[in-house]
């Protein structure tokens, strides 16, 4: 086993395929593909389909959590995805706020019902082009260029 994690690939999901298939335990599992069990476990309760309408069809499936697992990595960030939090955040950073205390603000007053931590909050203001409108990072992108 590495002691870098790296994402699972198409490879091992189809591998991992075969062993569910084969109802091979998870220890082994895991031993085959090189990886810790606490890896493999996940993999398999997040990425498992599952059909309401037809729930023989329910298991793992390698292309399918292949699918399941890369749209989970491509999803937009929280702040993205909704503007209106993300311009209270930004309003209440530009009155000095921390981002401890907007955090909890946020939760103790119910001012959304989307739940953000801190840490959403600091990896916002540290990504320079989430936290400037299109048109701001499109000028600074002009001005480091020049």
């Amino acid at each position: 086993m590495s002691r870098c994690y790296t994402q699972i690939t198409l490879a091992d999901r189809r591998r991992l395929y075969q062993l569910v298939a084969a109802k091979v335990p998870v220890n082994e599992m895991a031993r085959q593909l090189g990886r810790h069990r606490s890896t493999i476990y996940p993999e398999i309760k997040r990425n498992t389909f599952h059909d309401r309408e037809l729930p023989e069809y329910d298991g793992y499936y390698s292309t399918v959590a292949h699918d399941i697992s890369r749209d989970r990595r491509c999803r937009l960030r929280k702040l993205r995805r909704h503007p209106a939090l993300r311009t209270q955040i930004i309003n209440q950073l530009e009155a000095r706020w921390s981002p401890e205390q907007i955090a909890e603000r946020l939760l103790s007053d119910g001012l959304s019902r989307i739940r953000v931590c801190k840490e959403t909050i600091y990896r916002f203001i540290y990504s320079k082009e989430e936290y400037m409108t299109p048109a701001e990072a499109f000028m600074a992108h002009l001005q480091d260029g020049a």
